[in-house]
């Protein structure tokens, strides 16, 4: 059984037992979370999808760590440059950033 869920605007394939790492949600260490922007559910075989959502259907989940490294002690992404340029005038800019994430382990599917 798997299900399509949206976190932060974002398309999940969750099954239980997964770990996710969404962009960061600011719970706290072991914090129970419940999601119920459930799209599609494919229980063996037979999908249901949602017009947006599925009724009555959630997805229980657990935070695994907000405690990884970096800043705050959080999760971070990978570098990601951003270079700005224009030909022949002398202007370069570097730019970049490492983007939090909050891990989470799917405890439960309720559909």
């Amino acid at each position: 059984m798997y299900v399509i869920v949206e976190i932060q605007g974002q398309q999940f394939k969750v099954e239980n037992g997964k770990k996710l790492f969404v962009h960061y949600l600011g719970a706290e260490h072991g914090a129970v979370l419940e999601f119920d922007r459930v799209l599609l559910v494919d229980k063996d075989g037979a999908v249901t999808v949602g017009t947006p959502t599925v009724e009555g259907a959630k997805v229980v989940c657990e935070v695994v760590s907000n405690d990884g490294f970096g800043k705050k002690g959080l999760v971070k992404g990978e570098r990601v440059l951003v270079f700005k340029k224009k030909r022949r005038k002398g202007y370069r800019r570097l730019n970049g950033h490492r983007q939090y994430f909050t891990e989470v382990l799917v405890k439960e599917i309720v559909a």
